[in-house]
């Protein structure tokens, strides 16, 4: 769980989000939104690691693999794939 002091808290509920804690914090109450209104139960958190995973999947497919590929051509590739 993010602990951000309290006085962040505030700011990042504005969407003013600043580093990787404050970040985990707000990840962490739209979490605790869907199980508010879903109840605790397998199929709420069934629901939320599946939905994590394929923001994550879809983050690392749109934005991060093209950006590599970028790094490669601009800097070249590293072994084992020259």
């Amino acid at each position: 769980m993010p602990y951000i002091p309290k006085s962040q808290q505030q700011s990042v509920h504005e969407g003013k989000v600043e580093n990787a804690g404050q970040f985990n914090y707000l990840l962490n109450q739209a979490i605790d939104l869907y199980i508010d209104q879903n109840k605790l139960n397998y199929q709420t958190c069934n629901d939320i690691v599946g939905a994590m995973e394929c923001a994550k999947m879809e983050l690392y497919r749109r934005l991060v693999a093209p950006y590599e590929d970028e790094k490669i051509a601009e800097n070249g590739d590293v072994k084992p794939f020259i």
